[in-house]
C-alpha cells in the first residue's frame, strides 16, 4: 500500500513537472501581456514535432533535438508575436480567445496534413528507459529525468526573473507598462523576448513530453485546459504559483485516475474550483 502511494505520488510529481514546464510560459505571458493565448499548446506541439523530425529524418540524438525544439518554438513565437499577437494586445479578451483558438485549429490542420493523425513515436536514450531502484522502490528513469530537468529550469527561471536586469525589466513591465516605458525600458522588446521564452519552454516541454503525454495533432486541444489551470490557479506572472499548482494538479490527476477511474478528471476540476474560490488571485498571484 505504501509502495503504491509513493508510486502514485512520484508519477504525479513527474507529470506535474511536465505540465509546469509547458504551462509556465503561458502563466508569465498572461501576467505580463494580459493576453489570453489559447494557442499556447500549439507551440508545445511544434516543439514535439520538431523533435520527432530532426531525430527521425536527420538522425539527431535526443539530447540535441531538445534544444532544437526550444529554438524552433521560440523563433516561431517571436515571429507571431511581432506580426500577429501585438495587434491584439488592446483587444477584448473575447477577440484574443477567438484569434488564438483560430491559430490552434490552423496548427492542428497543418500537423494533420504534414504528419497525419497518428501518434508520433520518439526513441529516448537507453539509459532513460526502464526502472531505477531507490531505497528498494522502482522509479521510472525517464520520469526521474523529467523531474531533474524541471528543477534545473525552475532554478534558472528564478535566477533570471529575480537576479538579472532582464528579470527586473520584466517585473517592472508587469507592475506598470506606462511607467516602465517612461523610464526607458523597451516594453515591446520585453514582450517579444518574454513571449519567445514562454513559447520556447512550451516547445521544450512538448519535446520532453512525447514519452509521457504522447504527440498527435489534437495535442493543443487535449491539454490546453491543464495549461490554463496551471496559469490561472497558480497566479499569472509568477513562477512559484504555477509550479505549486502544476504539482498539485499532477498528483491529484494521477491519484484520481488510479484510485477512482470511473469519474475521470472530475477530481482535478473540483479541486481547481475549490482553489480558485479560496485563492481568487491564484496561489501566489499578485493582489490588488
Amino acid at each position: 500500500m505504501v509502495a503504491h502511494l509513493i508510486g502514485v505520488l512520484f508519477d504525479g510529481i513527474s507529470y506535474g513537472s511536465l505540465l509546469f514546464l509547458i504551462g509556465v510560459g503561458l502563466a508569465v505571458t498572461l501576467g505580463l501581456m494580459n493576453f489570453v493565448n489559447l494557442a499556447h499548446g500549439a507551440f508545445a506541439m511544434l516543439g514535439g514535432y520538431s523533435t520527432v523530425l530532426v531525430m527521425s529524418r536527420y538522425g539527431v540524438p535526443f539530447f540535441l533535438a531538445l534544444p532544437v525544439a526550444f529554438v524552433v518554438s521560440a523563433a516561431v513565437g517571436a515571429l507571431l508575436e511581432r506580426t500577429l499577437y501585438r495587434r491584439l494586445y488592446r483587444a477584448s479578451h473575447l477577440d484574443q480567445v477567438l484569434f488564438s483558438i483560430g491559430l490552434t485549429f490552423m496548427a492542428i490542420s497543418a500537423a494533420t496534413f504534414v504528419w497525419g493523425p497518428t501518434q508520433q513515436p520518439v526513441r529516448v536514450p537507453s539509459f532513460l528507459q526502464g526502472q531505477v531502484q531507490i531505497f528498494g522502490l522502482d522509479f521510472g528513469a525517464y520520469r526521474l529525468f523529467l523531474i531533474g530537468v524541471v528543477v534545473v529550469i525552475t532554478l534558472a527561471l528564478g535566477y533570471l526573473v529575480e537576479r538579472t536586469r532582464f528579470g527586473a525589466q520584466i517585473r517592472a513591465a508587469v507592475d506598470n507598462q506606462q511607467v516602465s516605458a517612461g523610464l526607458g525600458i523597451n516594453v515591446d522588446r520585453i514582450f517579444c523576448l518574454t513571449f519567445a521564452l514562454g513559447s520556447g519552454l512550451a516547445g521544450l516541454g512538448g519535446g520532453l513530453g512525447i514519452e509521457v503525454l504522447g504527440l498527435d495533432p489534437t495535442f493543443p486541444l487535449k491539454y490546453i485546459v491543464y495549461f490554463l489551470l496551471v496559469a490561472a490557479v497558480g497566479g499569472a506572472g509568477t513562477i512559484s504559483g504555477p509550479l505549486a499548482t502544476a504539482l498539485i494538479l499532477g498528483v491529484f490527476d494521477v491519484a484520481g485516475k488510479y484510485y477512482v477511474p470511473e469519474i475521470g478528471a472530475f477530481v482535478i476540476y473540483a479541486l481547481m474550483i475549490v482553489l480558485l474560490i479560496l485563492f481568487p488571485s491564484g496561489l501566489f498571484g499578485r493582489r490588488a
